[in-house]
């Protein structure tokens, strides 16, 4: 990826180089003892990643790629996954939730895999997970907390928690209710009998020993070692241990993390390490206005996306306005994927300053590919609507007559278009179709308008099929010519929006306009 001139550089203002700036000047005297700037992203894996888990990798990603612009320290990216967790709920969208009754509580790589493919739970929800970060492209190490845990990768700061137990009880018992006050521990042991992860009262701790002792499940006393996997920690305690034994330097969290982000900070500054530079996004939003959750499966989830847009118009609506609070619902693809393209149209034409505020810079790795469509999405979309292919055959038969020499095999992201334009088609317009008959005036500048168009050559251009639109509008008594626009579309398409008339016309061709008009205008006069 070749770099920006640092006067562009140090003037770029899209939100991925503000954070690296800020990530940068903690290292003006030259790379930490660890030789890296690590940046973390975590991920709990106790339901199916949904769109939200890569959203958090792609845009953690993106502060990475414009910190490589400003600075030669080197970098990595972990992906860290809160695997050792117990299941405390049984997600609504995973099968067999009747076995899984059977082991709630356990940790989640200590569960039998309901879909039937995986050594456990845990290790299925990570290879969905670290599949798609795969496909994507993404460069990243995954980190399984249940592997650091046993391994003793978090052991040194496990024994300093312990030592500091007094400290970490006085930061968290504040922020408890009384009835938690009276129980809670920062560690939870596993239990030896059960497996469960264990949140009951610490009866006494030995920091000379690295132990604490418990009452297990069913009253026997027990003692464990915090090291090694026989206890984990409290998600709060947790995610600041996390960033003292990793020595984290960027992390960004959701803005249902931030009452929590003092207690990492001051849990990461107990244990010895210092804190990140963090970035807080808002929350993605379901149709209704909610919070999108895995266990409930509200939201959209990646193979939904890819079934109606592509991975790059994904990847765009993952970076625009992270602070901003956005509709995670199916309406918003088709606007996504048109916008991603339009500004992959401009890039080519930019100056580099323009360049380094073009989101295709950051979704294609400073690399954006050279891509000219001869038709829209929504002009797709619209031909879909207009001739309701059974197969993507149909719409090709237009494209190839409107730009020869457009094939499936010349043009690969114009054919994953169609199949998408297709199944968008069929799923929520389709549905929702409800024509109408036109009133007397509509007729009257409809048939005026079929009038005008026979009057055109066959190949005529988009703006002389528009030009002739409008006229027969205007000349029909039209004087807000939405209304007009508007007629057509719920007339001849089923829908209150539509495409701009002379570009569609121009790839549906005029003679099968004349013959959906035809159609269009045989339906009864309304009242």
């Amino acid at each position: 990826m070749e770099k920006f001139a640092a006067d562009i550089l140090s003037n770029a203002k899209s939100w991925p180089f503000e954070e690296a700036r800020k990530i940068a000047a903690r290292f003006k005297k030259g790379a930490p003892k660890k030789g890296y700037v690590l940046f973390e992203t975590g991920y709990g894996p106790s339901g199916l990643p949904h769109i939200g888990t890569f959203m958090e990798v792609f845009r953690t990603t993106l502060v990475r790629r414009a910190f490589e612009q400003i600075s030669d320290i080197p970098t990595r990216l972990f992906a860290v996954s809160d695997d050792m967790d117990g299941l405390r709920k049984i997600p609504d969208n995973v099968p067999n939730a009747d076995m899984l009754k059977d082991h709630l509580g356990k940790a989640l790589t200590n569960i039998p895999d309901p879909f039937g493919t995986h050594a456990s739970y845990g290790a299925h929800m990570n290879a969905k997970l670290c599949g798609f970060l795969d496909r994507y492209g993404f460069e990243y190490e995954f980190i399984s907390s249940t592997e650091y845990y046993k391994k003793g990768m978090y052991n040194e700061k496990l024994l300093e928690a312990l030592k500091q137990f007094d400290k970490i009880m006085a930061l968290m018992i504040p922020t408890l209710g009384e009835e938690r006050q009276a129980t809670y521990s920062p560690f939870m042991p596993i239990s030896p009998k059960t497996g469960r992860v264990l949140q009951v009262p610490m009866k006494r701790y030995d920091v000379a020993k690295g132990t604490i002792t418990v009452d297990d499940e069913d009253g026997t006393e027990i003692t464990v070692p915090v090291t090694d996997g026989h206890c984990k920690l409290q998600w709060k305690p947790d995610f600041g241990m996390r960033w003292a034994a990793l020595d984290v330097d960027f992390e960004m969290y959701g803005k249902d993390h931030q009452p929590s982000a003092p207690l990492y900070n001051s849990i990461c500054k107990v244990l010895g390490g210092a804190t990140p530079e963090q970035y807080v996004y808002e929350m993605f939003l379901d149709a209704e206005g909610k919070k999108i959750s895995k266990s409930k499966g509200n939201g959209i989830s990646i193979e939904e996306w890819l079934r109606y847009g592509t991975e790059e118009s994904m990847a765009y609506y993952m970076f625009l306005s992270p602070r901003k609070a956005k509709r995670l619902h199916f309406d918003v693809i088709p606007k996504a994927v048109e916008e991603y393209f339009t500004f992959l149209d401009k890039y080519h034409t930019q100056t580099p300053a323009e360049q380094i505020e073009n989101p295709v810079w950051y979704i294609h790795n400073g690399n954006p590919p050279k891509v000219k469509l001869p038709v829209t999405f929504n002009l797709l979309l619209n031909l879909a609507s207009a001739c309701n292919p059974d197969d993507v055959s149909v719409l090709w038969g237009f494209i190839s007559a409107y730009a020869p020499g457009a094939s499936i095999e010349s043009m690969p992201e114009l054919a994953k278009l169609v199949q998408c334009a297709k199944a968008y088609y069929e799923d929520f317009v389709k549905p929702t179709k409800q024509f109408r008959a036109p009133s007397e005036k509509e007729r009257a500048a409809m048939l005026d308008m079929m009038a005008k168009l026979r009057a055109l050559p066959k190949n005529a251009e988009s703006e002389a099929i528009q030009s002739a639109v409008f006229s027969a509008g205007k000349d029909h008594g039209f004087e807000n010519l939405r209304e007009w626009f508007q007629a057509l579309y719920e007339v001849l398409f089923g829908q209150s929006q539509g495409p701009r008339m002379g570009s569609f016309i121009a790839l549906y061709g005029i003679d099968e306009t004349l013959k959906l008009m035809e159609v269009s205008l045989s339906r009864s006069v309304a009242a």
